[in-house]
């Protein structure tokens, strides 16, 4: 299935509740998104909450403020297991995979051989089944031995990328999909006091680091991560105790539910880039101003340098041997007209020079923002550009991101 943008929700759900060909699929949470009185759209084959009757501004507004619960269990999660597990998976991405300590998390890209992104990923090392307290896993009778990595993938891409995976490394160790958990975001300044009073021990977490807890019998693994640009965690839990796990955080004074319209605004202030709008098959990494996760061992005159699909073109992209036809940046409206994607871009001429890939007005700074691709002689902050709204021109400003700072606890 492909990745679907962010901008097709309406033209999916009108489309998707006409029809009766398609059953979306549900969370362990759905009936506990109805219970609270969500709007529901589909979203990646599923029903998902997309704001519950606070609405999408006080959502935002709480998460930046307090914590916010988040039902992402659409996502695709899976292991990848055996003695080659590191040296495979690096195999696939421009990512330093075999040195990443155990309990780290990383940020990974899943590469055509054309060097264009198939997908965006988060991962663990979780080392051996015993290497983190609680790592033990019933299910590793009889499967090969050493390193066992913790993958989350996007939930619209998860079916392609675990194939993907499957037949490019599936020699080199076990792929094990786990469609027996859901996935749980909490995520704000208060988050880590409403989890901790849950899961003691789970404060010592920083950020991009993971760890096995337990709680009320169950085995879950949380990093202390997000897609907000706040302090937060994602938690891991068994389909059957993610009911109750969310019921329990719901009961904490911090916590509100959110849905996934106030996850985009605010992914979006963070500068974080949403699958199938800011990146796809057709944008490669350095493209899309993601040099920075690609570490140095990667690159030309690193340890482990290439050897993954389409190393040749993003090696000379990075090292400025291939030239950029288009940029990804950051835009801030110099007038309060919100600018949505694919509103195209022109220079000071009406010349075509780029396009938005996702656009809305932030609710934290009261001016619309947006990410963009541009013609490389644009993309230097404090350009302006021309978003063109109804066949008017918007003048924009090309701004580093993030747009709202991040609070990311480092420690």
């Amino acid at each position: 299935m492909a990745c679907v943008p962010w901008f097709q929700f309406a033209l999916q759900e009108n489309r998707l509740s006409a029809s009766h060909d398609t059953p979306l699929l549900t969370t362990p949470l759905n009936a506990l998104h109805l219970e609270l009185g969500a709007r529901m759209v589909p979203f990646a084959g599923y029903s998902m909450p997309v704001q519950y009757p606070a609405g999408l501004m006080a959502e935002h507004h709480h998460t930046r403020n307090a914590a916010g619960l988040f039902d992402v269990s659409h996502m695709g999660q899976l292991r990848l297991v055996g003695a080659d597990a590191a040296a495979a998976f690096e195999s696939l991405m421009p990512v330093d995979v075999l040195g990443l300590p155990v309990g780290k998390q990383r940020y990974g890209l899943l590469l055509t051989d054309e060097g264009t992104i198939i997908d965006d990923l988060m991962f663990v090392n979780r080392g051996t089944p015993s290497a983190l307290p609680g790592g033990s896993d019933p299910h590793a009778t009889g499967e090969r031995g050493g390193q066992e990595i913790f993958v989350i993938v996007n939930g619209a891409c998860k079916a392609g990328d675990i194939a993907h995976i499957q037949s490019r490394i599936g020699q080199r160790c076990n792929v094990i999909p786990m469609p027996e958990r859901a996935l749980l975001a909490l995520q704000g300044p208060l988050a880590v006091a409403a989890l901790t009073r849950l899961v003691p021990g789970v404060e010592q977490l920083v950020f991009m680091t993971g760890n096995a807890f337990g709680w009320a019998g169950a085995e879950l693994f949380i990093t202390r991560s997000g897609y907000t640009g706040e302090d937060g965690f994602e938690i891991s839990v068994p389909n059957d105790s993610a009911e109750a796990l969310a019921r329990a955080l719901l009961a904490q004074p911090e916590v509100k539910p959110v849905g996934l319209g106030a996850r985009n605004s605010l992914r979006l202030e963070a500068g974080l880039c949403l699958y199938g709008n800011d990146i796809d098959t057709t944008t490669t990494p350095v493209e899309a101003a993601l040099n920075w996760a690609m570490q140095k061992v990667r690159r030309l005159g690193g340890a482990r340098a290439g050897g993954f699909p389409g190393a040749g073109t993003v090696l000379a992209q990075l090292d400025g041997a291939m030239r950029l036809k288009r940029q990804r940046v950051g835009l801030v409206a110099k007038e309060r007209v919100p600018v949505r994607e694919p509103a195209k871009l022109e220079n000071m001429d009406g010349k075509t020079i780029g396009e938005v890939t996702s656009g809305l007005l932030s609710p934290t700074l009261n001016q619309p923002i947006a990410l963009a691709y541009v013609e490389p002689a644009y993309a230097i902050a404090g350009t302006e550009v021309f978003a063109m709204v109804r066949g008017k021109p918007e003048p924009m400003i090309v701004t580093p991101t993030p747009f709202v700072p991040n609070r990311y606890h480092r420690g």
